[in-house]
C-alpha cells in the first residue's frame, strides 16, 4: 500500500512539475509585447491589433514565427499606418510557441 501510495505521488509530481516548466504565453506576452500591442492585443497607436487580425488566425505558426524572430521594419512593414516597425524578439523555441498560441487565442476573438 505504502508503494502504491509513493508512486502515486511520484505521478502527481511529475505531471506537476512538467506543467510548472511550460512556457506561459501569456506571460510572456504581457513581457515583451503588450506595451504596443496592447495588454490584451486590442492594439495600440503604436501596433496593430491581434483580437480578429486575419495574419494571426490564417497564417501558419512559422510565418508568425518568421515576423517575431525577424522583425518588420521598412518596405517589410505590413501595417504602414504605424510610425515603428515591429523590432525583432528574441525568444527560445519553447517560449516562441507558446507566445504563437497565445497570439491565435487572441486573433480568435473579436
Amino acid at each position: 500500500m505504502k508503494k502504491l501510495i509513493g508512486m502515486g505521488i511520484l505521478a502527481l509530481g511529475v505531471a506537476f512539475s512538467g506543467s510548472a516548466l511550460a512556457a506561459d504565453g501569456a506571460a510572456i506576452f504581457k513581457a515583451k509585447c503588450a506595451a504596443c500591442h496592447g495588454a490584451d492585443g486590442q492594439g495600440t497607436a503604436m501596433a496593430p491589433a491581434f483580437q480578429g487580425n486575419a495574419f494571426i488566425k490564417d497564417s501558419k505558426d512559422a510565418d508568425i514565427s518568421a515576423v517575431i524572430t525577424t522583425g518588420r521594419d521598412g518596405a517589410a512593414k505590413k501595417y504602414k499606418n504605424f510610425a515603428i516597425g515591429m523590432p525583432k524578439q528574441t525568444l527560445a523555441g519553447d517560449d516562441l510557441s507558446a507566445v504563437i498560441t497565445h497570439l491565435k487565442s487572441l486573433g480568435a476573438k473579436k
